[in-house]
């Protein structure tokens, strides 16, 4: 099932060497670790296994994958089986996407101080939605939602932001009752905007004065305590972008519709169009001009600069879970929200073990089979030896 077209690791395999002499400096582990990640997935190095077909003997070699977070071919077992986990949270109830976006003038300190930036940015979305769902003046209940970070834009520039994924009501204040929103309509937009603005840049100055801040390069005069006060006036007073989209068909197409957003990568290998000559042309959505697709072309050095922003700290995790699910009482919250709604009881899941082929595994969660025979369409691809890997170096395998 492998693509005949260009791909990122191609640019990686290519330019990576003269990127990393030209710049290594600057790369963090992470970044190193993810360059190397994707040169060498799906390669000799990562070792694999020699498949037969049952049926007419066709054999081909199969490469493991490293399983990066950030690789573009390393993503579809990962969403399946994290959708498959999801459907159990799902409710009989409208769902909406709610998108919040960081000014530009904060993603410049995002850019330089990740963890911290992107951390306050999960909780005071968080804080907010809670916050403003609890008032009685607006839904007078407890939510529950997750949050998928994103930090690039169409064009692979730094663009951070979080899609919430969210039920249109909750629980009321003694758990007794659920309580719908408003058909189509969640929670007034420039009032979620307003409180966000506020708690994003008190939280953010508290991280200032605690010292969590760094600052360099073309940032490096906010190290005085009087230019950080002057940058962060203006944004205090601009008006920030929530954006709640228009609520889903219904709850069966909420786990189809957030796959495409709960393991994204920076950009998929099917936007790469051409690699030539030291440059690379991709395929972008200019929001702009209505979402037009336009061709860019951009040097080698240039795109794996654009594309090694997005890697996250080793460790951090991009989706997260709140209110009624949160880790700690999802269980029990979620069975009281059924309840409620009139749903059946959840049957608990039969344990099918760690061993399970991961074949079989992709099979049942998508319906696509990974073992139908390419040549003669009706056998089955079967392990006929296996191939030692050739490195022992350490990859990223959180999919969060």
């Amino acid at each position: 099932m492998g693509r005949s077209g260009p791909e990122v690791a191609d640019v990686f395999r290519r330019y990576g060497d003269a990127y990393r002499e030209q710049h290594g400096g600057s790369l963090s582990t992470a970044q190193r670790r993810v360059m190397t990640a994707i040169e060498i997935c799906r390669t000799a190095a990562l070792g694999g296994h020699v498949e037969q077909c049952d049926t007419c003997g066709h054999q081909r070699i199969s490469y493991c994958s490293c399983r990066n977070r950030h690789c573009p071919k390393c993503q579809s077992l990962a969403r399946a089986q994290w959708l498959d986990d999801r459907r159990a949270e799902v409710l009989d109830t409208q769902y909406f996407h709610v998108v919040f976006t960081l000014p530009a003038e904060l993603a410049a300190i995002a850019l330089q101080n990740k963890a911290v930036v992107y951390g306050i940015l999960f909780r005071t979305v968080a804080e907010t939605l809670r916050t403003i769902a609890a008032d009685p003046k607006h839904l007078g209940a407890e939510i529950g939602f997750f949050a998928v970070l994103h930090t690039w834009g169409s064009n692979l520039l730094h663009h951070p932001h979080l899609h919430v994924v969210v039920p249109g009501g909750g629980l009321s204040p003694d758990g007794n009752q659920w309580i719908s929103c408003r058909p189509n309509y969640f929670l007034p937009v420039q009032v979620l905007s307003q409180l966000f603005r506020r708690l994003f840049t008190e939280a953010l100055k508290r991280a200032y004065v605690a010292g969590q801040l760094a600052f360099f390069s073309a940032l490096a005069h906010l190290k005085e305590r009087d230019a950080f006060q002057r940058y962060l006036a203006p944004v205090r007073r601009a008006k920030w972008v929530v954006y709640s989209k228009r609520p889903f068909a219904g709850p069966e197409q909420v786990l189809e519709y957030v796959g495409r957003y709960t393991h994204r990568v920076a950009i998929s290998n099917n936007r790469i169009l051409d690699i030539e000559d030291g440059k690379v042309r991709f395929q972008w959505k200019d929001y702009r001009r209505g979402g037009q697709q336009k061709p860019m072309t951009v040097n080698a050095d240039e795109f794996i600069r654009r594309f090694l922003v997005h890697v996250l700290p080793s460790g951090f995790l991009r989706i997260r879970y709140y209110g009624l699910l949160g880790n700690r009482y999802r269980k029990d919250k979620l069975a009281r929200c059924r309840e409620l709604l009139g749903m059946s009881k959840l049957e608990p899941k039969a344990d099918e073990g760690a061993d399970k082929d991961y074949r079989d595994t992709y099979e049942e969660l998508t319906g696509l089979s990974l073992c139908q025979c390419p040549a003669c369409h009706l056998g089955r691809m079967v392990v006929f030896r296996s191939l030692q890997s050739i490195t022992s170096v350490p990859l990223i395998i959180d999919t969060s």
